[in-house]
């Protein structure tokens, strides 16, 4: 009599996997088309001048308002996954998320849709605060949006899968393909349309999130049983949901009206100012967390050791995406002023090169997978620490690249594209390196109930590194002929600084491994 296998997923499946994985994939491929056609832009369209259609910020303001926007999209992940927790549950969340991208991307566009239907073309020679206030809103909105769908989407692909399936992992790596082909294909539509209209681009990314909702909606019946609202089921539960919601909209309210103070400039902003109190802030939030749970946690000499390992590796994974993060920013700029991009009588736009990141992880993401299997097959993988420590030498080495592409910049040449590629494919080598090892090891190194405040410090950690590439990026941009001479030494000081952390944690590596204890 022939055994009958019992299906690992209870509902349909389409390639073995369930069928609301395609949902969720073509759901983030739209979102993650929306954030990176729109950052590619983001950065080119606030150093342009005026009477080009662009905001005319300087180097060091457009910086830190590209700071401050790519931490708030990494640190509202935290109250974003705490709100799908306690109020609207995933599902919702990502639908409310999606939303709100859209409205943020629109909300951006409105000046360009505004002037197609003027009575005729006037050259803009000043901005109105029509069109900052519009920026500015548009970026919160997106924001906002990113930090209730981003974490909750990857939390519903998790729930797809049965504990212990033997396709989680595949299944994620299909998720995270679906990333990659966003933000492959969006610099690409974005880019193009913003050679015509900046707003034309912001506005396309925004019909983006639209067709990834509609999709979202429409196949939503895959995604049956799954990161619904909580339930509650006691008076008290009740009563404790009703005062948090009431609790939530006053936060709403009061942010909203300081938000609409900044706009009509009733209260003085100084950009860099906020930028930099935000760093020290996240900073002291982190290691005092991590200090607070190693001294009042609980936890054994085992558990604190790792929370000292996350500690530790918290202020190596900032050091990483400050430089890595850089790709949107002081890259983008060197893109657009120092490089030759004719080919064959046309002008490559600048936006273009924010998709080589994403179509190097395509290409090489399997190779490294393979690489670390062979190697730990013949008990040579290395440590954690030290594939952290290949990311950061990967890291230098290219910005090492730069250097010499910015000696010809400064020499009043235009550079070759190769030397960005170049750049950027040494740069996704460190990526893949380093961050699938983090967000590994600290699922491994979480002490029992603190799994998911890890993380949270870990996204803390990349919020951070955001921070500090757009300050960076102010400094190390050449926008002057001052800044176009000092250019090069500004990236030897980032090759030295990066280089020099990767030694650091090179000689702390037996301590972190003897704090470790059997997490490799």
């Amino acid at each position: 009599m022939e055994k009958q296998l019992t299906p690992e997923f209870d509902g349909p499946t389409i390639f073995g996997h369930p069928k609301g994985l395609m949902t969720l994939f073509f759901t983030e491929m739209w979102e993650r088309f929306s954030y990176y056609g729109m950052r590619a832009l983001l950065i080119l369209f606030m150093t342009t001048a005026v009477f080009d259609g662009g905001l005319g910020f300087d180097d060091k303001t457009s910086g830190a308002i590209y700071g401050l926007y790519t931490m708030g999209v990494y640190l509202l992940a935290l109250p974003g996954g705490w709100l799908a927790d306690r109020l609207f549950g995933l599902k919702q969340s990502v639908w409310y998320g999606g939303i709100i991208i859209a409205m943020g991307h629109f909300t951006m566009a409105l000046p360009g849709i505004i002037n197609l239907f003027g009575e005729a073309e006037v050259e803009k020679v000043a901005l109105t605060s029509f069109d900052t206030n519009s920026f500015f809103l548009g970026l919160i909105l997106i924001v906002l949006g990113t930090g209730l769908l981003k974490p909750n989407i990857s939390s519903i692909v998790g729930q797809l899968y049965p504990a212990g399936s033997s396709k989680r992992d595949a299944g994620f790596s299909i998720f995270y393909m679906g990333i990659n082909i966003g933000g492959f294909i969006a610099p690409l539509i974005c880019g193009t349309l913003a050679t015509y209209d900046w707003h034309l681009g912001f506005g396309v990314a925004g019909l983006g999130m639209v067709i990834g909702l509609i999709q979202y909606k429409l196949t939503s019946n895959n995604l049956d049983g799954l990161g619904e609202k909580p339930v509650f089921v006691t008076e008290v539960e009740k009563a404790g949901n009703k005062k948090l919601k009431t609790n939530t909209s006053i936060i709403l309210i009061v942010l909203a009206a300081v938000v609409g103070f900044l706009f009509m400039g009733l209260v003085p902003i100084d950009v860099s100012a906020i930028a930099g109190a935000s760093g020290t802030v996240i900073a002291v939030v982190a290691f005092g967390f991590l200090g607070y749970v190693i001294a009042f946690g609980g936890l054994d000499k085992s558990d604190k050791n790792k929370v000292g390992v996350i500690a530790i590796l918290f202020l190596f994974s900032a050091m990483f995406w400050s430089g890595f993060e850089q790709a949107g920013s002081t890259l983008n700029l060197f893109g657009e002023r120092f490089t030759n991009r004719m080919m064959l009588g046309w002008e490559i736009p600048a936006s273009y090169f924010q998709s080589i990141n994403s179509l190097f992880i395509i290409i090489f993401a399997p190779f490294f997978g393979a690489l670390w299997v062979w190697l730990g097959r013949r008990n040579l993988e290395p440590s954690s620490p030290l594939k952290f420590t290949f990311g950061l030498i990967l890291l230098g080495v290219g910005f090492l690249v730069m250097y010499f592409a910015a000696k010809i910049a400064a020499s009043g040449e235009l550079a070759a594209p190769t030397w960005l590629i170049m750049t950027y494919m040494l740069h996704t080598f460190g990526e893949l390196s380093l961050s699938p090892v983090g967000l590994s090891l600290v699922t491994k190194l979480a002490p029992k109930g603190y799994g998911g405040q890890m993380m949270g410090i870990w996204f803390l950690s990349v919020a951070l590194g955001n921070l500090f590439a757009g300050l960076i990026a102010g400094e190390a941009s050449g926008g002057s002929e001052e800044a176009l001479a000092q250019m090069p030494d500004q990236y030897m000081l980032i090759v030295y600084t990066v280089m020099g952390s990767a030694i650091v944690l090179f000689l702390l590596k037996p301590i972190i491994k003897k704090m470790m204890g059997e997490v490799h």
